[in-house]
């Protein structure tokens, strides 16, 4: 493994059957994770996502109520566009994610119902390469490295067991993107089409930043930059870290 961001080693996903991308809110995949999880789906991998909110208070100008559901609807179309079917999106609240016991249990819960070979979420630093990072964005980061854990200890939420059948699960990799990149997840052209073309099917949360880098310009720069990193066309960079 190397740190170096001049040289970064190629991710080998080989033995990886299942993912399970754990996010704050609708888009946080799409900044460039999403391209690599259409290079997964076309492989026959099973991704699926988890969304602690629906975005409910993303969008100033409009009320919660109405934002909610359409975001979600935007998140479903962009899922459909890299091959992800399998898309669960809880209430909790928007704005005010806490790594807390409840939503670990959350998480928990889907990584035993789900048994993924890697979990991929968002970096949980305050300082992150676009500048100062969201608090549900930290937050559910910090909750999916411990309910990583929490899920492979049989000793822990054991009413999950007892109640629903939901035995423990070690799960081999946490992949984050947005922090200091070890691997590099390599991915094709088509694959970044279907990342640009994933961020563009948030419309309306789109249409309320005016200054939003086009995607188009945005998941070249990202993918290109990475790709350079490791010695291919494009990539996605993550911070590959083996758990069990």
């Amino acid at each position: 493994m190397t740190n170096s961001e001049s040289a970064l080693e190629h991710f080998d996903d080989s033995g990886i059957g299942r993912v399970l991308c754990i996010v704050a809110h609708p888009d946080d995949m799409e900044y460039g994770a999403s391209a690599a999880v259409a290079e997964w789906t076309a492989r026959g991998v099973e991704v699926a996502y988890l969304l602690l909110t629906a975005g409910e208070a993303g969008i100033r100008e409009m009320d919660p109520a109405e934002v909610g559901p359409l975001r979600a609807e935007e998140q479903r179309r962009s899922c459909a566009v890299v091959g992800v079917t399998d898309l669960t999106i809880l209430d909790l609240p928007d704005g005010l994610l806490q790594a807390d016991l409840e939503t670990r249990r959350h998480i928990a819960r889907r990584i035993r119902e789900f048994r993924p070979d890697a979990v991929m979420c968002t970096t949980w630093e305050l300082e992150a390469p676009w500048g100062l990072n969201h608090v549900d964005h930290r937050a559910t980061g910090l909750a999916t490295v411990d309910a990583i854990r929490d899920a492979d200890n049989p000793w822990l939420y054991r009413e999950l067991r007892a109640e629903e059948g939901l035995e423990a699960w070690s799960t081999r990799w946490l992949l984050v993107t947005g922090a200091a990149n070890t691997h590099a997840i390599a991915l094709s052209a088509e694959s970044v089409e279907k990342g640009i073309a994933s961020l563009e099917a948030h419309k309306v949360y789109l249409a309320a930043l005016p200054d939003h880098v086009p995607p188009r310009e945005m998941i070249t720069g990202i993918t290109a930059g990475a790709g350079a990193a490791a010695g291919v066309p494009s990539a996605l960079g993550v911070r590959a870290i083996r758990m069990g």
